[in-house]
């Protein structure tokens, strides 16, 4: 999803807000916690960053609820620029936290190498090569960090939200993500990939992905690949907002179009409940969220699919919404300060597509 975009030659103003929220307190260990004794110096927060094509996002969140947000669009292209850009945001919310940061959780949505250096990202091919560690060390020294993908970080704040350990997230966007949790954070885990949900084959035999399979989960469930079905049971181009008027009449051609998306995804979800047992699917992305009834679809086939002894999990909408990413990267901050030194390694990223 693209952020309001800014006139041609001005320079956006950022922008800052203070407000609170209930904050998971973090276990003690052997690193500095957002914790702080009378007449001790101020607490640390933990810090998420949003890092995207065309804007980044901070988030710092202190204990007691208090937090503060930067969002500002990129001013130019490429690597020295952005990473100007970034630093020149830390500081100034780092005057803001006058405690600092205790681990710093980022999402990332670049596929990065074991090397650590960005492989692929489209929207931002002048970060390729770039190495990710050394970097984000050079930001924030001393402090842990890590990143991880959308999909993995939606997950994460998903979890804190509903209050569920184990979270399965599914995003439907212009492609499909996805993201699983466990009590000690996002699997497969740190340093080990993303939980790429989009690229599991469901259709052997179904369309190209871009990835080069074919028959990839988002080559059929997609949004893109949604409207095209639609578009070829209608016999004319539909747009989002046709497909929205005609599932909302209940239209055969539309009902058929969403009805397979969400077949495609219960069977996707169904193969993880086997392997991983999780208690709650979130069903996210602003495609599946401008579709009143596709959740409900998308349950009434993974209850179908379940077998005898084997319940399917219930299926609830995110209650994050747009501010998953960046809420899951305040999570995940709080995963890496809670985990022992030497672990707080980052976690790799493979984007839709």
């Amino acid at each position: 999803m693209s952020p309001p975009s800014a006139s041609a030659g001005s320079r956006p103003t950022p922008s800052a807000s203070a407000g609170s929220r209930p904050t998971p307190s973090a276990s003690a260990g052997s690193r500095p916690t957002p914790s702080a004794s009378a007449g001790s110096r101020p607490p640390a927060a933990w810090l998420g960053v949003e890092i995207g094509g065309t804007k980044v996002a901070l988030r710092a969140e202190a204990p007691g609820g208090r937090f503060r947000e930067r969002v500002v669009r990129w001013h130019g292209r490429g690597v020295a620029s952005d990473m100007a850009q970034l630093a020149t945001e830390v500081g100034l919310l780092r005057l803001a936290v006058p405690g600092g940061f205790a681990a710093v959780g980022i999402a990332l949505p670049a596929t990065v190498g074991p090397d650590d250096r960005v492989a692929v990202w489209p929207s931002r091919p002048e970060w390729i090569g770039l190495h990710v560690r050394r970097a984000m060390a050079e930001l924030f020294p001393g402090t842990p960090v890590g990143w991880a993908g959308e999909g993995d970080l939606a997950a994460l704040a998903e979890a804190e939200a509903t209050g569920c350990a184990d979270v399965l997230y599914v995003e439907v966007g212009t492609g499909v993500g996805g993201g699983l949790t466990s009590g000690a954070g996002p699997l497969p885990g740190l340093g080990r990939g993303s939980f790429a949900l989009g690229h599991v084959v469901t259709d052997p035999d179904g369309p190209p992905c871009r990835c080069g399979r074919r028959g990839c989960l988002q080559s059929i469930a997609s949004g893109p690949a949604t409207l095209a079905r639609a578009s070829r049971l209608h016999g004319a181009e539909v747009t989002y907002r046709g497909l929205r008027e005609g599932f909302a009449l209940q239209e055969s051609w539309a009902v058929q179009a969403v009805d397979r998306t969400c077949h495609r995804i219960a069977l996707a979800v169904t193969g993880v409940r086997e392997l991983m047992h999780p208690g709650l699917v979130v069903v996210g992305g602003g495609f599946a969220a401008g579709l009143p009834g596709f959740v409900d679809a998308v349950a009434r086939h993974l209850h179908a699919l379940a077998r005898p002894g084997v319940p399917a999990p219930p299926v609830r909408p995110s209650c994050r919404g747009g501010l998953t990413s960046l809420r899951g990267a305040v999570a995940l901050a709080r995963v890496l300060g809670r985990a022992p030194v030497g672990t707080a390694a980052p976690a790799g990223h493979d984007p839709p597509g």
